[in-house]
């Protein structure tokens, strides 16, 4: 064939001029390379969320009205009951220190809550702890009385049996640069050290949303030194297994290592900032980058234990395996890219980043490897293979078996497809992070403890200016705060109902029966004027009011919560406040909650476009490569069936995911496409070339790409399986949903495509 000659003329080539070969490529790898200086890591969980995705639109629009913040919270659980001078005195000095942490905006604490009491005809508003230190029996009684009535306190800022409570940081940092939030997180961090150091034997944890977006970018960093080390690891292992040759294995490693370091160097000088997803591209670009090296070396070494000389080999191998690496590559690439149709913009990143590397990889395989093989020695230590002899084997089986794998391969998947819908979808984004995070060990105390860390917020319109003094619409509020408050999966709301009760009261002399909402208009502005007016600065109503009175905020806490719950009463809010709220009311909450909510079900809905056109071009680009319509749309189904049994096993051993599985079925298409293009292109060279029977071809295939196809899965699997042990639950979910795929890939092309060629390509001659 003319491509073929053109390959054996292209590898004489770069063996001749082969360290011109080796400089020049190393040169351009360090030239890219230096890139990766410019990476850095990401800190914000809003990267997981495109400019298009509305929840983080609705939730943008909210922060334009009540400011945008982030916030760090102190939980401490002094050993006893809180309400004590020493605790209350530590709590105080915890208060005024963390004023210090940068970009903080306000800190609230039981110490500096301000209180409202009735003196003659005045409000006083001051600090409900203003000295600890001097607290007489009859003061602790009547905080205790207070932090026991007071909604916007109980199981916010202390819990009920004042065992554990909490001091809240706002941050208002200007998002000018990637080392704002570790700044103030570890200052906090530096605060609770203190603390810690003080009280040995109190408990003290960090939770909020500063400490979720620190943890995003922390994860990866902890993922990059393990996984990347340990792959290595893996591959040098793994290569002398299956090689038994250390130049073999040398080669491959230094083709892993500049197709990463190519792919993290474009990415620097590209501007990406890497995330809890794209981080695991190296990892997945090291185990991907082996495949074209190992089928290159398996022909190369049988090549050279059948009496051929190391560079005629090397020719030969080159010549047999250009096309189907070249088709490998480039539908992996198709598989990876297509996560561009993901609504999450790290998993669009890790698409591109993956691709990069697998193109770079190919590029290395076909221009690199030939120049290195051509200078390190090489030596083939194994006779002609009892791997050899065993494909052979399961080729007789196969063959003899035919009809009963391809019914009994076809029954499995058709039953394991039916478990598919057992899947439950849901993302918690606590839970992506392993208990050997900090953050989530501090979380999960935090939710246990003192009050949840999910939640959402409503802005409720009143129509008007000053609106939100209408006696209507105060009613409207405090109903609505009351129907959420009757559902058992919320621990907290805050709403400005609850002030305006308090402030009624203290206006009639502290009275509990004038605890209820001001019936005037007009009187309600006057306490609410007056109460503004006595606030300390920093601690004012601007987070719960907008600037004209036209609308107030109202911030709901849940418990520790599956999100399709979240979900639920979201979606029965925005009904109650349609059916039972004023007009102006109407509308849903946001949260960063919500947006973790749907993440999974938009990604899902996204990559099943993605993921159909992947399909579609790989499906194209087989049927032109091997130049048959009929092999093209066979090869569909061994393609089409490992995700469908991997899903299915997934969802009746597991049975929940995250939006991790939106991605699986795009890139493990590109992958799983891998092993029946090298075995169709072996059952094509031996049906064209050597006009062998359907039956004979399939042997043929067996015996040449048998071993090496078994090796590479068997790379693949472990190099995917290493993610599993990632901090980052979504990237293991990934990593072990796709080498589940690989492995019922390996399956499907073993056991369901040689039947099926037997079946559909039942011809004594092929057409050449």
């Amino acid at each position: 064939m003319d491509t073929e000659n053109f390959v054996a003329s292209y590898t004489r080539w770069v063996i001749r001029w082969r360290w011109l070969v080796v400089s020049a490529v190393l040169l351009t790898v360090a030239g890219i390379g230096s890139g990766a200086r410019n990476l850095a890591f990401s800190n914000d969980y809003r990267v997981f969320f495109s400019h298009e995705n509305p929840q983080l639109r609705a939730f943008e629009a909210l922060e334009r009205i009540y400011s945008k913040k982030d916030s760090i919270q102190f939980v401490i659980t002094p050993g006893g009951d809180v309400i004590d001078p020493q605790v209350l005195t530590e709590i105080k000095r915890l208060t005024e220190a963390a004023w210090q942490i940068p970009y903080s905006l306000r800190v609230d604490s039981i110490t500096n809550f301000q209180h409202t009491r009735a003196e003659a005809d005045d409000l006083t508003v001051a600090d409900l702890v203003p000295d600890a230190s001097a607290l007489d029996s009859d003061q602790l009684d009547e905080i205790r009385a207070v932090v026991r009535s007071e909604p916007l306190l109980r199981t916010r800022m202390i819990n009920d049996a004042h065992t554990t409570t909490g001091v809240n940081v706002t941050l208002q940092p200007p998002g000018k640069s990637l080392t704002e939030l570790p700044e103030a997180a570890n200052f906090a961090r530096g605060i609770a050290d203190e603390l810690s150091q003080r009280h040995p034997d109190w408990h003290i944890a960090l939770s909020g949303s500063a400490m979720l977006s620190l943890a995003f970018a922390e994860a990866p960093q902890a993922d990059v030194s393990l996984l990347v080390p340990l792959m290595y690891g893996v591959l040098v292992v793994a290569m002398l297994a299956f090689l038994r040759s250390l130049s073999g294995m040398a080669v491959t490693v230094i083709i892993v290592a500049v197709s990463g370091a190519t792919a993290m160097g474009c990415a620097g000088w590209l501007g990406y900032k890497l995330n809890g997803v794209s981080a695991t591209s190296p990892t997945i670009i090291l185990t991907l980058a082996v495949a074209d090296s190992v089928h290159i070396l398996v022909t190369l070494f049988d090549q050279m234990r059948r009496g051929v000389s190391r560079n005629d080999a090397l020719v030969e191998s080159m010549r047999i395996n250009a096309e189907p690496v070249f088709l490998t590559s480039l539908t992996t690439v198709i598989g990876f890219l297509s996560l561009n149709f993901s609504d999450a913009p790290p998993l669009r990143d890790m698409g591109n980043l993956t691709s990069i590397g697998v193109t770079a990889a190919w590029l290395y395989a076909v221009l690199l490897l030939p120049a290195l093989v051509s200078i390190l020695p090489m030596r083939t230590r194994l006779p002609a293979s009892s791997g050899t002899a065993a494909m052979e084997r399961l080729a007789d089986f196969v063959i003899a078996k035919r009809r009963s794998l391809l019914w009994g391969m076809s029954g499995l998947v058709v039953a394991l497809g039916a478990s598919i819908p057992l899947f439950e979808i849901n993302d918690r984004p606590i839970e992506y992070f392993d208990d050997s995070i900090q953050f989530r060990r501090d979380a999960d105390y935090a939710m246990e403890h003192l009050t949840g860390i999910y939640g959402f917020s409503y802005s409720l319109g009143a129509g008007e200016s000053s609106g939100i003094n209408d006696p209507e619409y105060l009613a409207r509020l405090e109903a609505f705060a009351g129907w959420l408050r009757d559902h058992e999966e919320i621990v907290h709301v805050v709403s400005l109902t609850d002030t305006m009760k308090r402030l009624n009261k203290n206006m009639h002399g502290d009275d509990p029966a004038w605890y209820r909402l001001p019936e005037d208009r007009e009187l309600s502005a006057q306490y609410l004027l007056l109460y503004e007016m006595s606030l300390p600065y920093g601690l004012d109503l601007s987070d719960q009011i907008n600037v004209d009175k036209s609308a107030t905020r109202m911030d709901v806490t849940f418990g520790d919560v599956d999100f399709k719950i979240v979900k639920a009463i979201k979606t029965q809010s925005e009904q109650w406040l349609r059916d039972n709220g004023l007009p102006s009311m109407a509308g849903e909450p946001a949260s960063p909650a919500v947006m973790f909510a749907y993440i999974a079900e938009r990604n899902i809905f996204a990559m099943i476009r993605g993921t159909a056109l992947a399909f579609g071009l790989i499906t194209i680009v087989l049927i032109i490569s091997l130049r048959s319509l009929k092999l093209g749309l066979v090869s569909i189904i061994p393609n089409l069936v490992p995700a469908v049994m991997a899903f299915g096993i997934w969802a009746l051993v597991w049975g929940e995911v995250g939006f991790a599985i939106s991605i699986v079925a795009g890139v493990s298409i590109g992958i799983i496409v891998d092993d029946t293009i090298h075995f169709l292109s072996k059952y094509l060279r031996a049906r064209r070339e050597q006009g062998l029977s359907p039956e004979d071809s399939v042997r043929y295939a067996f015996r040449t790409v048998g071993m090496a196809l078994a090796a590479t899965s068997a790379i693949l699997v472990l190099g995917f399986a290493a993610l599993s042990m990632s901090a980052f639950w979504p990237n293991a979910t990934l990593g072990m949903l796709t080498a589940l795929a690989i492995v019922c890939a390996l399956a499907a092309d073993f056991l369901l495509l040689p039947p099926l060629l037997m079946v559909f390509d039942s011809s004594k001659e092929f057409p050449r």
